[in-house]
C-alpha cells in the first residue's frame, strides 16, 4: 500500500500547509532564539456589546507568564494591560460590560482585580494564599471565588501535613458595593470548579472524599442563601468544564461514556438528565462557548486540525468554515467569532469572522518570527502492524541535496496529539528542519482527536502498539528514499520522553535520543507524582498489578540501551518527579551509555524561563548535530 495515502478528512489542513509553505527559503538556519520568539493567545472573551476582546498571551519574552491584553474589535488595536514581570489571566466581563475582572499577582499572591473604563486596576480580594478562580454573579453585584482559608498551609514554611481538611479551597462570596465577604457551602468537600446556575445557586464540581486520589467528583447545587447542598448528577468520570446556558435552564459539561481517560464528549441537559450532544461530530471536544440559548459552539480536535462547530437543538451540528486550525475562540452575542488560527508553518494570529462569513486578521500577534523561513509540512496516513490507520506529519528541509538525517518527535500525553499550530514542539522541529533534518511527528494509538477506541487503544500497553505505530510511520518515510536510515534520532517530552526512553531499549536504530521529563519506572512515578488518577486508569495500582507497571516501564528493559541520550527535567517537577530522570541517568551511566543530564532549578514539568529554554534548545541542537550530522 502507498504509505502516502489520501488525506481523507485532513485534506483541507494538508492543502493549506502546502500552499502556505511555498515562500522563498531563507539563507540562514533558524537559531534557538528565533524559533522560541513566538506568542500564543487564548482565553478569548468578547465584551457583552462585542466591541472589546480580552485575551491572554504567553511568550518566552515574558518567561511564559500570562499577560492580559485588550483589543478594540473594530480596529484590531490591542494593548498589554499586565505590568512587567507579573502574571494575569482569566479575564471575565461584568454582565453589563462596564468592568473587567481578572486574576493577577501584581500585588503578590494571586487576587481578583477589577478594572473599569478610565480607571486603574484595583484588588478586590486579599486572600493570604491567593485566589484560584472566580465568577461574576448574574446581576453583577457580587463575585464568587475559590480560595483557601488564610490559616491554611502555604506550602513554603513549616511542617506540611498531608490532606488536612482545613487546607481545602473554599467558596467565598464578596459583595462589590460593601466589600463584605462570607464563606459559602459546607466543609469537607474538594471543589474543582463552579459556575453560577442562577442568582441564587451555584453549580459545583466537587468530591465528598477528597483524600481519595481517584476521580470521584459529582455535580452539586449550592444555595447562596442558606448553604444547602443538593446532589445534581454523577456524570461518568472524569468530567469537567462546567458551563451553564445563558438563561440558566440547562447546564453542560465534558465527560465520556467510556469512563476515561479524557473528558472528550459534551453532555447537556437538566439535573441528572444529561445527553451527549457532540456524538454526531465524532471528535474530541476541547472547548465550549454558550452565549446564546439557541446554540452551543464547540472546538473539536480532528486529528492534526482543530475545527469549530455550532450545535443547535434538534439539528445536526454545523461545521464553521475556517481556513486555519483553531487554537482558541469566543463568540459574541450577535454571532461574531473571534478565533486564534494557525498552522505548522504559520504562528498564531487572532482573526474575526463576521456574521456574513468574512474573515479578517485583527492583530500582529507574532512580532519577529518570519513564516517565510519555516519548513513545509505534509500530512500522510500509514497502516500499522494490525491495520490501524495512523496519521503523521513530515516536516522537511526546503532543499534536498542528499539523504537526510531524521528526528522522530513524540508528543506528550499520551492522550494528547500533534496539532496544526506553532508550539514548543513545533519550534523544536523547525529549528532542526532549517538545518537539514527531516522531522517526523506521529499521532499513534492513544492520541486524542480520533475515535474513542483509538484513544483507549494503549490502555495498559505503553510501548506496545503505540511504539509499533511510531515505527510504521518511520518506515514509511524511509521507504520514500530521502532519509538516511543510519542517521535517525528520537526525542520528546513527558510521554514523548518516556517513549523515547522505551525506543532505545527496543532498537539500536536511533543514534541519538533526547528525553525530557519522562517516566523511567511507572511504579515509582505513581508513588511520588501529584495526581495519579490518570495512571491508575491506564495501569491500575502498582500493588495490585505490579506486572503491568513493570511491563510498561523503560526501567525493565534498560539493559538493552546503547543510544547516546540527553536528559532534561525541571528540578521541581511534580508531574513526572525528577527522580525519574535521575533514575534513567544513573542506569545509562552504569551501563556505559553516553549520557548527559541537565536539570533546571525552580522549574516544574515544563520549563518556562526563556534562559532555560534557550539553553535547552542549544543543547538539543548540539546533541543531534554531534551524533547525526556527517563528520
Amino acid at each position: 500500500m502507498n504509505p502516502w495515502a489520501s488525506f481523507g478528512r485532513s485534506a483541507v489542513c494538508a492543502v493549506l500547509f502546502t500552499l502556505f509553505s511555498t515562500l522563498s527559503p531563507a539563507d540562514q538556519p533558524l537559531t534557538p532564539a528565533q524559533v522560541l520568539d513566538y506568542s500564543r493567545a487564548g482565553d478569548l472573551h468578547f465584551s457583552p456589546d462585542g466591541r472589546k476582546l480580552a485575551y491572554v498571551v504567553y511568550t518566552y519574552r515574558q518567561d511564559w507568564s500570562p499577560h492580559l491584553w485588550l483589543m478594540d474589535v473594530a480596529t484590531g488595536a490591542a494593548r498589554d494591560l499586565t505590568p512587567a514581570k507579573k502574571a494575569e489571566r482569566s479575564p471575565q466581563w461584568s454582565p453589563d460590560g462596564t468592568k473587567l475582572a481578572f486574576l493577577s499577582n501584581r500585588g503578590g499572591k494571586t487576587q481578583v482585580y477589577i478594572i473599569a473604563a478610565g480607571a486603574n486596576a484595583m484588588a478586590l480580594t486579599a486572600r493570604e494564599n491567593g485566589v484560584k478562580s472566580f465568577h461574576w454573579s448574574p446581576d453583577g453585584k457580587s463575585i464568587a471565588y475559590l480560595a483557601q482559608d488564610d490559616d491554611a498551609q502555604d506550602g513554603d514554611n513549616g511542617p506540611q501535613v498531608a490532606d488536612r481538611e482545613g487546607d481545602l479551597p473554599r467558596l467565598w462570596l464578596i459583595d462589590l458595593a460593601s466589600k463584605h465577604t462570607r464563606k459559602l457551602g459546607v466543609i469537607g468537600y474538594g471543589i474543582d470548579e463552579f459556575q453560577w446556575r442562577d442568582g441564587a445557586h451555584l453549580l459545583i464540581a466537587a468530591t465528598d472524599t477528597p483524600r481519595i486520589e481517584e476521580d470521584t467528583d459529582a455535580v452539586y447545587s449550592l444555595s447562596v442563601a442558606d448553604d444547602s447542598l443538593k446532589l445534581v448528577s454523577r456524570p461518568p468520570q472524569p468530567f469537567g468544564s462546567l458551563i451553564v446556558s445563558p438563561d440558566g435552564a440547562q447546564y453542560g459539561l465534558r465527560s465520556t461514556e467510556a469512563h476515561g481517560p479524557d473528558a472528550r464528549d459534551l453532555f447537556v441537559g437538566t439535573d441528572n438528565d444529561l445527553k451527549d450532544v457532540s456524538a454526531p461530530i465524532g471528535f474530541a471536544i476541547a472547548d465550549v462557548r454558550w452565549t446564546d440559548p439557541s446554540a452551543i459552539w464547540v472546538r473539536a480536535i480532528d486529528g492534526f486540525c482543530t475545527r469549530l462547530y455550532r450545535i443547535a437543538p434538534n439539528a445536526p451540528p454545523v461545521r464553521i468554515g475556517l481556513p486555519l486550525s483553531v487554537e482558541a475562540f469566543d463568540v459574541s452575542r450577535d454571532g461574531v467569532v473571534a478565533f486564534v488560527g494557525g498552522d505548522f508553518a504559520h504562528p498564531s494570529q487572532i482573526y474575526i469572522r463576521e456574521k456574513d462569513g468574512r474573515i479578517r486578521e485583527t492583530t500582529a500577534l507574532q512580532q519577529s518570527l518570519d513564516a517565510a523561513r519555516l519548513a513545509p509540512v505534509t500530512l500522510f496516513h500509514t497502516k500499522s502492524f494490525d491495520g490501524t490507520d495512523i496519521e503523521s506529519a513530515l516536516m522537511a528541509p526546503r532543499a534536498r541535496r542528499e539523504k537526510m538525517p531524521l528526528v522522530l518527535l513524540v508528543h506528550g500525553g499520551p492522550s494528547s496529539n500533534f496539532s496544526a499550530g506553532y508550539s514548543w514542539e513545533i519550534a523544536w522541529g523547525q529549528m532542526l528542519a532549517s538545518r537539514g533534518y527531516e522531522v517526523l511527528m506521529v499521532n499513534p494509538r492513544g492520541s486524542n482527536g480520533y475515535s474513542e477506541g483509538f484513544l483507549k487503544a494503549n490502555k495498559g500497553d505503553w510501548g506496545g502498539g503505540d511504539y509499533k505505530d511510531l515505527m510504521a510511520a518511520l518506515d514509511a518515510v524511509i521507504a520514500k528514499g530521502h532519509t538516511d536510515p543510519a542517521r535517525l534520532g528520537i526525542g520528546g517530552w513527558s510521554y514523548g520522553g518516556e517513549m523515547s526512553e522505551w525506543a532505545i531499549t527496543q532498537s539500536d536504530r536511533f543514534k541519538a535520543a533526547v528525553v525530557g521529563a519522562g517516566v523511567y519506572d511507572q511504579a515509582a512515578e505513581f508513588e511520588t507524582e501529584d495526581g495519579p488518577q490518570g495512571d491508575e486508569w491506564y495501569f491500575g495500582t502498582p500493588w495490585e498489578h505490579p506486572d503491568v507497571f513493570a511491563r510498561n516501564s523503560p526501567s525493565s528493559t534498560i539493559a538493552n540501551a546503547h543510544t547516546p541520550t540527553l536528559i532534561f527535567d525541571g528540578a521541581d517537577d511534580a508531574e513526572n518527579p525528577v527522580g525519574q530522570s535521575k533514575g534513567l541517568y544513573r542506569a545509562l551511566k552504569h551501563l556505559g551509555v553516553e549520557t548527559t543530564m541537565v536539570l533546571y532549578p525552580g522549574e516544574g514539568h515544563s520549563p518556562k524561563l526563556l534562559a532555560n529554554n534557550l539553553d535547552m534548545f542549544t543543547r538539543i541542537l548540539d546533541w543531534y548535530d554531534g551524533h547525526l550530522k556527517k563528520k
